[in-house]
């Protein structure tokens, strides 16, 4: 794909997923134009966007070419969805989790802009062909998940709508590439994707591990922050399993896929996440973790600034 730079994405919503995919395309170079359906609510984000730019450049952790002053230059908020849409190429939309929302700003959205703009939804578990169910011309319709937070987490999973074009998956691709996200490409979708599928497979296995004691909440977030996750966060399950036997994937399924199999027979049944178990769970995880907001607070920042020296140094 030849190179977009310079011209608009337009995010619609402008919460903590839209600021954050505004300074995603920003430090990409492109103008973003952010649209909120609450006055004052877009230019707010304008102010929380410059806070975080300024912060990052100062700690030598901005990401793209420019300054944060160059990026902001490329900014501006929109009460006036028509006015946000003008020149647009690709639409990023950020409102809340829910199915009819989604719907209702992809039917205005597609009464706006020519057949030609793209028209990407942030769902983290809504299906493209429930999403995009409102619109006309669904062959640009394609589900852009980032993980939260998008500026620190580079992974973006592309979804597509069943009657999505491969022309848009590309552009979608190339774009994220552009801007220094790392897309993956679904070839159809499935309920939950690919990442939370996995995400809710290890939570489900963690919970029952707690919930039987077998293991404390301390302790089974050690297995992952000091064990898998060390080694997660440079190669993937896949490879793991190649690096793990002397001579690769096929000696390692010899050696292990009998105990593989095993194993995964005595799983339980899906969690319900209540009752009882829930309470004590969440009565674990406060007493590691104080609940005031301020403490959660510090510990978000330092988690995203612990992501972005992480993502430098896998560069």
């Amino acid at each position: 794909m030849t190179s977009l730079k310079g011209k608009i994405i337009t995010v619609v919503g402008s919460g903590l997923i839209g600021r954050s995919w505004a300074m995603v395309f920003l430090s990409g170079g492109y103008k973003v134009k952010i649209y909120d359906n609450e006055p004052g609510q877009a230019s707010g984000a304008i102010t929380e966007i410059r806070k975080q730019l300024e912060e990052l450049q100062q700690a030598k952790m901005l990401r793209g070419n420019l300054t944060a002053a160059q990026q902001l230059s490329l900014l501006s908020s929109h009460d006036d969805l028509q006015q946000a849409l003008e020149g647009a190429f690709f639409v990023q939309e950020c409102v809340f989790e829910d199915l009819e929302a989604k719907q209702t700003v992809f039917h205005e959205v597609e009464n706006l802009v020519t057949e030609s703009v793209i028209l990407s939804s942030s769902t983290s578990c809504l299906m493209p062909s429930n999403v995009f169910s409102c619109v006309q011309n669904r062959t640009r319709c394609i589900i852009s998940h980032p993980v939260n937070p998008p500026y620190y987490v580079r992974l973006v999973e592309l979804v597509p709508h069943p009657e999505t074009v491969p022309a848009v998956m590309d552009v979608a691709y190339s774009l994220m590439t552009e801007v220094g996200q790392a897309p993956v490409r679904l070839s159809k979708e499935i309920d939950g994707f690919a990442l939370n599928r996995v995400q809710y497979a290890i939570i489900a296995e963690s919970w029952r591990l707690v919930q039987d004691g077998v293991i404390s909440v301390k302790d089974i977030d050690l297995v992952m922050s000091e064990g898998l996750g060390m080694r997660y966060a440079f190669i993937g399950p896949i490879e793991t399993m190649h690096l793990n036997a002397p001579e690769g994937m096929e000696d390692y399924l010899q050696r292990y896929s009998e105990g593989m199999k095993r194993v995964l027979n005595t799983f339980g049944p899906v969690p319900d996440f209540s009752g009882e178990p829930a309470a004590r769970i969440v009565k674990e995880i406060c007493e590691l973790i104080p609940a005031e907001q301020e403490h959660l607070t510090v510990r978000r920042e330092r988690r995203d600034h612990l992501l972005m020296e992480l993502a430098k140094l896998k560069k």
